[in-house]
């Protein structure tokens, strides 16, 4: 599991706009958030978030990437339904999110599944993580992720 002051190991995800990115060694602030599926309330709202500000991390020169497990295909059609402005990445193979250690074992009504935890991590231009924040709630986080990008740029 990744930490804060970790650096982060040789992963390279694959943007929505086609291009990679080598996370180890992003070559500015990256935002990296994991969140479970596309399409769905809690995941939609959080993207709509990231993309209302989507501006202002510019403005920073803070990259703001989204990364789920769905297909590129499944991130196509999200971005598209919501018009989102932020980049988004597959982790089909899990690589990086059980390299994060954001793949983990949930329960609902009982049942226990392997899904992933919504968490943010904030990455230095080093590949070293500056801020995480782990279990995170929707409400105000993009916000909260913006203070501290800026906080750091």
């Amino acid at each position: 599991m990744i930490n804060e002051g970790d650096k982060v190991p040789p992963l390279t995800a694959v943007l929505s706009d086609g291009t990679e990115l080598d996370l180890s060694a992003p070559g500015g602030l990256l935002v990296l958030y994991f969140y479970p599926k596309d399409d769905t309330s809690g995941c939609t709202r959080e993207a709509q978030d990231f993309t209302a500000l989507a501006g202002d991390f510019a403005k920073a020169g803070v990259k703001v990437v989204g990364l789920s497990r769905d297909p590129m295909k499944r991130h196509d059609k999200f971005i598209a339904k919501y018009d989102l402005k932020v980049s988004l990445a597959s982790d089909e193979d899990g690589a990086i999110s059980d390299a994060f250690g954001t793949w983990v074992e949930k329960s609902m009504y009982g049942r226990k599944y392997m899904g992933m935890e919504r968490s943010t991590f904030l990455i230095g231009k080093d590949g070293r993580v500056r801020k995480s924040w782990r279990k995170v709630k929707v409400p105000g986080h993009a916000e909260e992720v913006l203070k501290a990008a800026l906080a750091a740029a």
